[in-house]
């Protein structure tokens, strides 16, 4: 969790194609286990992708850094097969609608964008009832523009299936995001942006309720809102300590609510909730946060609210 975001951690998801519950390995369809085959292959060559880039970080970092060249060498011996078999397949089954759109997904996690693009508007033209196809170009078009189009483009996903969380928790990061796009688009006005971002997370919620880097981005997302709505943000921050599993996930809940709490003259709660943080990596933040309460309690009487409390 980063304590000084002051927006959603979470960036839009990519949807994958669902899976049926009769995986590939128990049906004698060969298209389907080869697809299954091509899927592995791609998930074994990101995750080495992936290994790769952060063992030269690392190398980098101890002042034995890895030549970029060499790097990309082998970076790219990894994508070339999976890019091959991919299209191979495609070519011998074009209308595959989940082969195209984890073909587009492989492409995009490569930084290949407008390939990708060309991938998934392929299978939006062949399946326009296909939601994860609008969906992962919404996301494109998030990141390249026009954003309008991304909300367009989640909006038909959502649409075309209101029981997936992840749709609208990538409506509500990119509304939240592009607010002078969404104020535009929607003719609203800032704070009804807030209420449209949030209200797309609390539907997301209701459809996951259990999920905690859902529930922490929608309580980080009161951060950006001015003045903080502060009895919402601490409902929302009490909320996500709900479902943390360990003390990790507790700790750094606890930072931030007692930022919300400090920066709203809740000293006594912040303090109560500074003392409960005990993890080592956590205590370079935490004395930050204490610094800034001395501080605030030295030049700031207690708030009302807090008095109360």
């Amino acid at each position: 969790m980063i304590l000084a975001a002051e927006q959603p951690a979470e960036l839009p998801k990519t949807a994958k194609p669902k899976q049926e519950k009769a995986q590939a390995e128990e049906t004698q369809d060969p298209v389907e286990q080869e697809y299954e085959k091509i899927l592995k292959q791609d998930e074994k060559a990101l995750n080495e992708i992936e290994r790769l880039v952060k063992e030269a970080d690392a190398f980098e970092a101890k002042g034995a850094a890895t030549p970029r060249a060499v790097l990309a060498g082998k970076i790219q011996q990894l994508i070339d097969p999976v890019r091959q078999h991919y299209e191979d397949f495609l070519q011998r089954n074009p209308k595959h609608i989940d082969g195209g759109l984890a073909f587009g997904s492989f492409l995009n996690e490569i930084g290949e964008t407008e390939d990708a693009i060309k991938q998934w508007e392929k299978v939006r033209e062949m399946a326009p009832n296909n939601p994860a196809a609008w969906n992962n170009l919404a996301n494109v078009y998030g990141h390249i523009g026009p954003i309008k189009k991304a909300f367009q483009y989640y909006e038909k996903a959502i649409e075309l299936d209101p029981k997936e969380p992840v749709y609208f928790q990538n409506m509500a990061t990119t509304v939240y995001l592009f607010r002078k796009d969404a104020m535009e688009m929607y003719r609203i006005n800032e704070e009804q942006v807030f209420n449209k971002a949030l209200d797309l997370y609390k539907d997301a919620m209701r459809l996951d309720p259990t999920n905690l880097v859902l529930a922490t981005d929608f309580a980080q997302s009161y951060y950006g809102i001015k003045p903080m709505r502060v009895e919402d943000a601490l409902t929302a921050w009490n909320h996500a300590l709900s479902l943390a599993k360990n003390d990790v996930e507790k700790e750094g809940i606890f930072l931030h609510l007692a930022r919300v709490e400090l920066n709203s003259g809740q000293f006594d709660e912040a303090q109560k909730h500074l003392d409960m943080v005990k993890q080592a990596d956590m205590e370079e933040l935490k004395n930050r946060l204490q610094k800034n309460l001395i501080q605030k309690k030295a030049t700031n009487p207690p708030s009302e609210k807090a008095k109360v409390l």
